[in-house]
């Protein structure tokens, strides 16, 4: 028989370490990628980077990487790297010298961004020739159907009025975003992960609809959610794919 799924408040009552434990990890042939695009592997700057996740993986690549968040509790749960430094501070005034990347990425962040301002920054620090590349994954994809409805019925339907409006252009891929360089084609990738209910709930937690959801008192929405996907779920790990989207230009 299987346990009763645990309550919505157990499940996405989480501390600032869950955007570190939960948040889906970039695959290593974005980073080299992105290394092969800059003109030189000097120096790179991750900016809105959270805690890390893409940030730890360019510095296999680059020489030396700069973290850039304005949140000290996401800097305080970054994943440490001995070529990377972490620094709390905006996307619209970097902590970096005139002249000094060859490599800008802001991963699931510039939709927050006052773009103009933070662009303004990007030509500041840029070597010339340097590569800006404004990275996001969208929806998730779950398997078998049956799970992925009731997932995308959750989604767009029971949480969609409490996404801010900046997450429309997370799930756009930043296709209508400006974007004042030369752009350059990007290959197609994917996070694919195999994850349990615990591992995805985790992930759920970190969502800002999520915690407007707990902060509107609707409960009964996510105790819903979590009683049908632990029904369809079982005690097994499932597929998760969230599609990568790139805009990647010459500064």
């Amino acid at each position: 028989m299987k346990a009763e799924p645990k309550s919505a408040t157990n499940w996405f009552d989480r501390d600032g370490r869950s955007y570190a434990s939960f948040r889906p990890v970039y695959p290593a042939s974005l980073s080299r990628f992105l290394a092969e695009a800059a003109p030189d592997t000097q120096r790179a700057v991750d900016v809105g980077c959270g805690t890390g996740q893409l940030t730890h993986q360019l510095a296999d690549f680059f020489q030396s990487v700069m973290g850039v968040d304005p949140s000290a509790e996401q800097i305080g749960n970054a994943l440490p790297h001995k070529r990377v430094e972490y620094v709390c501070a905006s996307a619209e005034n970097l902590p970096l010298p005139d002249r000094s990347v060859t490599l800008v990425t802001a991963a699931q962040s510039a939709h927050w961004f006052d773009l103009a301002a933070f662009y303004d920054e990007v030509r500041r620090i840029a070597v010339s020739g340097a590569v800006i590349a404004l990275v996001s994954y969208g929806v998730p994809r779950l398997a078998p159907s049956d799970l992925d409805a009731r997932f995308r019925r959750f989604y767009w339907e029971e949480i969609g009025c409490y996404w801010p409006p900046e997450r429309k252009m997370v799930e756009s891929g930043y296709a209508d975003l400006e974007f004042p360089f030369e752009e350059r084609p990007t290959p197609g990738m994917e996070i694919d992960r195999a994850w349990d209910l615990s591992d995805f709930l985790g992930y759920l937690s970190t969502w800002s609809a999520v915690h407007r959801v707990n902060e509107a008192g609707r409960d009964d929405i996510l105790e819903a959610f979590v009683h049908d996907l632990h029904l369809i779920w079982g005690d097994r790990r499932r597929p998760v794919i969230w599609p990568i989207n790139m805009r990647v230009g010459i500064v």
